[in-house]
């Protein structure tokens, strides 16, 4: 007996929806575990500097806005920062001040010249200007 004038059992059913090709991996890839792919993304997301909460908001509150090149000396101040061994950075660009957490890859805080004069920088444990 034919179910639905298409199929005579279940297992044509099956057959027909449930054995479809699949898509086939890079075979240049198809080497490569787990393990490795899953520390290669986070090496990525190590390497990219995040902005917490707060460095977030007082940059809308200050209306600072970075440039490209703002943000590539920020990387740059981070980075050299790391290579010399410093946990808590003051990196200084142009008329702007960040303290960034170079362990944790993340801006803490921003502000900018008129708000750096006034204030005493603590926690920190070097200072990297651009």
């Amino acid at each position: 007996m034919k179910i639905n004038n298409q199929f005579s059992s279940i297992e044509q059913v099956a057959g027909q929806y449930l054995n479809k090709k699949r898509t086939t991996v890079d075979t240049a890839n198809q080497n490569i575990s787990f393990t490795e792919v899953l520390k290669s993304k986070q090496t990525e997301a190590d390497t990219e500097l995040k902005f917490s909460k707060h460095a977030a908001s007082r940059l809308a509150d200050r209306q600072i806005d970075l440039t490209e090149e703002q943000m590539r000396r920020l990387e740059n101040g981070t980075k050299k920062a790391s290579e010399k061994g410093i946990q808590e950075s003051l990196v200084l660009i142009d008329q702007l001040a960040f303290i960034v957490s170079v362990k944790n890859n993340t801006v803490i805080t921003a502000m900018d010249q008129k708000e750096a004069n006034d204030n005493i920088f603590t926690n920190i444990d070097g200072a990297v200007i651009m």
